[in-house]
């Protein structure tokens, strides 16, 4: 059978091949309406034009890279899937890449990525100052950051709020009369997790709760982990109230490690998470948490990177979204 050509896609739709070419390409000037006859066309004959040969040309691939640290992670799963239909709503696919949070890693998928003549790069993940993203800079290509941001380098990013997420979330609990929290991360070397504690100081101060009844715990980065850690601070820290965990999976994690240890959530016990991922719903009680605009953030980062690789932006934007407190049945007042 004889593979489909650009001018089988012509015949089809009743234009030139060159139409074909620019509507492929992205050029020229051509109605909508001509657009979506000739890419239901492609899609119905099955033609696709080798990417690489294309590249070669000058021309774009339609592929956007998209790096986060795990697809196992219910928020980087939600946004994956919001940049995912975004480009294809836009004929672009997504290539994606887990890093682990591992710079080596990192490093090695910027290297495959960038040889594979990307139009686009999207971050959804921190990342070290490295060679092949200097590169990918140097020649131009169009990379935007979801959710973290570093200044070193110049480029479209969309943002949570996370000051004022971790204000929120730390001023209900301290309303409802809790004093002794535990905070549960990552690390504070996350600019995502750093925010959300500066935002849980101010919430500290404006309430005059004294910052030195805190505890905060790194290093947790799943579920197991946080419960692992809470059921230690509970063994040196009875006293504890209620616990902030700045993912929903941290979250999970302490709602288990309070049941174990005999707590009862919310009565004896309260948990806030961050991110409202569907998690969130998934177990009783339902999780009081800060919820993160998962498909708004997704579809703007992809539509600003899009628009920078048909050359319709200038100047470098960042968008700041604002965060949701959800109070669900995980927390309630201090019980006396």
């Amino acid at each position: 059978m004889k593979k489909p050509n650009i001018y089988d896609v012509a015949k089809k739709t009743g234009v030139s091949s060159a139409t074909v070419s620019k509507v492929l390409n992205n050029k020229g000037n051509i109605s909508d309406q001509t657009k979506s006859k000739i890419f239901e066309a492609v899609e119905e004959i099955n033609y696709y034009p080798h990417a690489m040969a294309s590249a070669l040309r000058g021309n774009k691939t339609h592929t956007i890279g998209l790096l986060i640290p795990d697809i196992g992670n219910a928020f980087f799963a939600e946004l994956a899937r919001s940049v995912e239909d975004t480009g294809h709503e836009h004929h672009f696919n997504v290539v994606m890449c887990n890093t682990d949070n591992q710079p080596h890693k990192e490093e090695k998928y910027l290297q495959w990525l960038n040889q594979k003549r990307l139009d686009g790069l999207i971050f959804g993940t921190g990342f070290s100052n490295s060679t092949s993203l200097a590169k990918m800079l140097e020649a131009k290509m169009p990379v935007a950051m979801a959710v973290r941001f570093n200044s070193s380098i110049e480029a479209d990013a969309v943002l949570v709020d996370d000051f004022l997420g971790g204000y929120q979330a730390t001023r209900h609990l301290l309303e409802l009369g809790h004093q002794n929290i535990i905070f549960l991360l990552d690390t504070l070397k996350n600019p995502s997790s750093l925010g959300r504690i500066e935002g849980a100081k101010k919430a500290f101060s404006e309430t005059n709760v004294a910052w030195s009844n805190h505890l905060i715990i790194e290093n947790n980065w799943s579920a197991r982990e946080a419960e692992q850690s809470l059921t230690h601070a509970f063994r040196t820290q009875p006293e504890l109230t209620a616990a902030f965990a700045l993912n929903d999976y941290l979250a999970v994690g302490s709602l288990e490690a309070a049941m174990q240890s005999g707590r009862e959530v919310p009565r004896d016990f309260s948990v806030v998470g961050f991110d409202d991922t569907f998690i969130s719903r998934l177990r009783e009680p339902h999780l009081t948490t800060v919820a993160q605009p998962i498909g708004t953030i997704g579809k703007t980062i992809t539509e600003k990177v899009i628009a920078r690789i048909n050359g319709e932006e200038s100047s470098v934007k960042k968008t700041l979204l604002k965060p949701e407190l959800r109070v669900r049945e995980s927390t309630g007042h201090v019980f006396s």
